[in-house]
């Protein structure tokens, strides 16, 4: 299904995704990361690329983006996004060294020809920014919003899948999330909870759009009420100074064509 603004995905980011790119910027470590990943590549593929969070700025990108309120968000200093999706790739065979797809694979309409397609235009890596759905229940928020989080977790394809529509085995990395990630997903904010009392803060993350306002509403005032009366912090105070926290994000590297 596409969305009046082109989302392709179940999220509408015509609606949603008004405010994203004041939350979720790239994150340097992680951007870090997925640039070792992606290894010696000059030119790379980014699918799903939104408002063009961790593209390598020293390599030839060609960013994919059916959202056109995502597109608009692109800083100046990026290329224009091509308008398609991820099933429906317009490149030939083998036309990039290597691709790479951050908080994306679960917003595909069809996972299996979105990877298929992706592995079939890149001669290299492909390296793919995602939650484990095994994991993603196991945060805090759980205790508050548990229907966010149980959406997020059915919305993340298992990691066994993704290697069989890539046709290739992965390596599975753990990425840690630092105190002050500057990408503000669920889980980046997990010594921060205050900021999951702002609505932008919310609206950037896009499983909260598939609870109803009532639902909304009644996990905020829960956590408000937690954090004015201490109640968070005497469950989950010591995380306001733990460096950094590893829950449910990882980098899935398929490296190359090698048929599982």
């Amino acid at each position: 299904m596409r969305h009046e603004d082109g989302s392709a995905g179940d999220a509408d980011y015509g609606r949603i995704g008004q405010s994203y790119s004041s939350y979720r910027q790239p994150d340097p470590r992680i951007a870090a990361m997925i640039s070792e990943a992606l290894g010696p590549a000059g030119t790379v593929l980014n699918v799903g690329a939104g408002a063009g969070s961790y593209e390598p700025l020293d390599r030839e990108v060609t960013a994919v983006e059916p959202s056109a309120s995502m597109r608009a968000q692109r800083p100046s200093h990026l290329a224009p996004a091509i308008d398609a999706t991820a099933e429906h790739l317009p490149f030939a065979d083998d036309s990039f060294d290597a691709a790479m797809a951050s908080f994306t694979i679960h917003q595909w309409a069809d996972l299996e020809a979105g990877l298929r397609e992706v592995r079939r235009v890149t001669r290299g890596p492909v390296v793919i920014l995602t939650c484990d759905p095994l994991e993603v229940e196991t945060f805090w928020l759980n205790d508050y919003a548990p229907k966010v989080l149980s959406t997020e977790a059915k919305r993340y394809p298992s990691f066994e899948r993704v290697a069989e529509g890539l046709g290739t085995s992965i390596d599975r990395i753990a990425v840690p999330i630092p105190l002050d990630c500057r990408d503000g997903f669920n889980e980046a904010y997990y010594g921060r909870p205050e900021m999951l009392l702002e609505p932008a803060a919310r609206l950037s993350c896009s499983a909260w759009s598939f609870v109803t306002p009532d639902e909304a509403n009644t996990a905020v005032a829960h956590l408000a009420a937690d954090l004015k009366s201490g109640a968070w912090d005497s469950k989950h105070g010591a995380l306001r100074q733990q460096p950094a926290y590893v829950g449910s994000l990882y980098l899935l590297v398929s490296s190359g064509k090698t048929n599982l």
